[in-house]
């Protein structure tokens, strides 16, 4: 017996009838479906500690269960003291069933511990895709907050085959992302 995650199944089951009824599709492969989840942390103090980059690899490696890439400068900025090639963030792509396992956990149990939560705004790309931008690390228990050198935001990036935003909110709305009424 191989392990399904739950999203996975509650997709197959609930989601995609659901999508079926509210927008008359005749075939099951023309319902949306997630693709992969992009989490993304630009790191600006990286040029002046090379640290950071570290210890944000090894976080974003404790959420997702996937080790992240450093992202690299694509040009030279003196202003920022940047040079070209320098590691000034980080990034993984989840996909398959470990995109419905951090799924999962981002929705039960690290959005709920914001403080002062009413739910994530509803602004799509105009192609079915949104990216949810969290201000603290420290919402995901997989973090320590007593090793936590400096807390730092991240992007986390849903990308969807839906063709437009609403078929993309009513997807990510019936896998249970907290939308604001």
């Amino acid at each position: 017996m191989q392990y399904v995650p739950s999203l996975k199944t509650k997709y197959k089951e609930e989601v995609v009838p659901a999508l079926m009824k509210e927008f008359g599709y005749k075939s099951v492969m023309q319902a949306p479906k997630l693709v992969k989840i992009v989490v993304n942390q630009g790191i600006g103090d990286a040029t002046a500690d090379k640290k950071i980059v570290d210890n944000s690899i090894a976080e974003i490696t404790a959420i997702t269960g996937q080790k992240p890439v450093a992202t690299l400068s694509r040009k030279d900025i003196s202003n920022f003291r940047l040079r070209k090639g320098m590691p000034i963030g980080v990034m993984v792509t989840l996909r398959h069933d470990r995109m419905y396992e951090f799924l999962e956990r981002l929705i039960a149990i690290s959005l709920p511990r914001i403080r002062d939560f009413n739910g994530i705004s509803g602004k799509f790309d105009g192609r079915g895709n949104y990216t949810l931008g969290i201000k603290e690390q420290i919402i995901f228990p997989e973090i320590d907050i007593d090793k936590v050198s400096k807390i730092q935001g991240m992007n986390i990036t849903f990308v969807t085959t839906a063709n437009t935003d609403e078929e993309g909110f009513k997807l990510l709305q019936n896998f249970g992302l907290p939308f604001k009424k």
